[in-house]
């Protein structure tokens, strides 16, 4: 039996350079996301994105936060997560890409010297 509530999920623009993940975080909802996070990370919206109202996530979810640092780089931009998941730090522990999801350095803009 399938939770509505688990199947469904949302990038929210917030206040600046903030914005927020909120729902499940699965294949079948990452490719919505991943059109409005790069606009918002293309547009200076997302330095900083909040996963305190991720419900729950699979290695899509995964993927996405770093293809989000992905984009970030392309567009010299910085990112930082804030509050990542249990299950989501779990993930990039076995995937040995920890250090990517928790250090915003790892990806961090490229200088133009």
């Amino acid at each position: 039996m399938s939770d509505s509530s688990t199947e469904h999920a949302a990038f929210e623009m917030q206040a600046g350079e903030r914005s927020r993940l909120t729902g499940a975080l699965h294949f079948t909802t990452v490719r919505a996301l991943l059109a409005e996070g790069e606009s918002a990370i293309n547009g200076g919206r997302a330095a900083v994105i909040d996963l305190s109202a991720v419900l729950q996530s699979d290695s899509s979810g995964l993927a996405l936060l770093i293809e989000f640092l992905s984009i970030a780089k392309q567009a010299n931009r910085a990112r930082q997560y804030e509050n990542i998941p249990e299950q989501i730090q779990e993930l990039a522990r076995l995937s040995e890409v920890e250090a990517l999801i928790k250090d915003g350095t790892s990806l961090a803009p490229v200088s133009s010297q």
